[in-house]
């Protein structure tokens, strides 16, 4: 390929994006509570998010890549085989377990400093919890009961003075998340979740910059370095460097995308070298936390589609609706479908159909409604 850029147009680029995130094709893991692994593996992370008006975003994410995904098997993976565990990566999310030494700085980090968030948090508060959980096993928030309960001095904020301290122990790495029934969370010892005779030797600094690479370029196929260090800015320049000595090794290209200006990319040689059929027509309703969808200056660029979170504009000033989600057909962002589950019903209720793509609307439309109606089968199975 030389010492030029490749020059890649924006339709080559969605493709390598979509293959890299497994959109391209049906069941690309398997089926069964093995897949759910595979997926998180792949991917890196799967965001977790409290707002339910439709399934919560972390299953909906699981079910786009396994049509079989089932609740229980991501239950199964984090509770019983411990191949996921919670963590904060740009969000609060399920990692895999295998990745866990690239977590252990951070944990430090919060061991050795302490946030605004957590000023309140007395040492003796987080020695009496830690207790309780060696002495009488994993708990809830709810199983603390001496608790003086407190008026609320943030939205997120319990009246539980407690669930701050759990907070800052599941930061710290000290407790770990061994089970999750809704959003309710049981903490258990890390230790004796994972059955630790000692823990694993933390990544360094180094490590953790590869291990950033990597999974971009896993599950990106192209990557800038916004990208690889998505709202982890202080990596930035150590991450630029990193990559500039991986194309002097020509391990990786660099890569000119049609529309990007003078925003740099990269990509593996072998990325580009494979050959990348045309996208099929295959339907996705998407989460807005989708890791295709939730990076939205990439998404415009790749897709030419700006994606608008607006559960927090007021109703007025909506476009697509309180918890739209995009609907990707093939390579495209057809439409936004801002839907609600009619728990009571059981209907899954479009809200507002929003058309965003320039091509055939009447021959997708039916598409989209099937796909519609197994996402409908999928929120309401028991």
């Amino acid at each position: 390929m030389g010492l030029s850029p490749f020059a890649l147009s924006k339709s080559h680029a969605r493709r390598l994006w979509l293959r890299a995130q497994r959109l391209d094709e049906y069941a690309p893991f398997g089926d069964g509570p093995g897949a759910t692994r595979a997926a998180v593996e792949h991917l890196g992370y799967v965001q977790i998010d409290t707002i339910n008006v439709i399934e919560r975003c972390h299953h909906q994410i699981l079910y786009t890549r396994i049509p079989g995904y089932r609740r229980d098997h991501l239950r199964q993976a984090q509770t019983v085989d411990k191949t996921v565990f919670e963590y904060w990566t740009h969000a609060l999310s399920y990692v895999p377990t295998r990745d866990l030494r690239f977590y252990l700085g951070a944990m430090k980090w919060y061991r050795q400093h302490r946030s605004p968030w957590f000023a309140k948090v007395k040492e003796e508060d987080l020695r009496r919890v830690l207790a309780l959980i060696r002495k009488q096993g994993a708990l809830t928030i709810r199983d603390i009961d001496d608790d003086v309960l407190v008026e609320k001095d943030h939205a997120w904020a319990s009246r539980k003075p407690s669930k701050r301290v759990l907070q800052l122990a599941f930061y710290q790495g000290t407790v770990t998340i061994s089970e999750r029934t809704g959003m309710l969370k049981t903490y258990e010892l890390t230790s004796r979740h994972f059955g630790w005779q000692r823990p694993p030797k933390p990544a360094s600094e180094r490590e953790v910059l590869d291990y950033q690479l990597d999974r971009a370029l896993r599950a990106q196929g192209v990557v800038s370095v916004d990208s690889a260090c998505y709202l982890d800015a202080p990596r930035k320049p150590a991450m630029r460097r990193l990559i500039e000595a991986r194309l002097r090794r020509k391990e990786l290209v660099s890569v000119e995308l049609e529309g990007a200006g003078k925003l740099q990319h990269w990509a593996r040689p072998e990325a580009l070298d494979a050959p990348v059929d045309p996208a099929r027509e295959r339907v996705h309703i998407l989460s807005p936390f989708d890791p295709l969808i939730h990076q939205r200056k990439r998404l415009q660029l790749f897709f030419g589609y700006e994606h608008r979170f607006e559960a927090y504009v007021p109703k007025d000033k909506r476009r697509f609706g309180y918890f739209a989600q995009p609907v990707l057909v093939g390579d495209e962002i057809a439409a936004v479908v801002d839907l609600k589950t009619d728990r009571e019903r059981r209907k899954l209720l479009v809200q507002r159909w929003t058309w965003v793509g320039n091509r055939s609307r009447s021959s997708r439309r039916r598409r989209i409604e099937e796909a519609l109606h197994r996402f409908e089968r999928f929120q309401l199975a028991r």
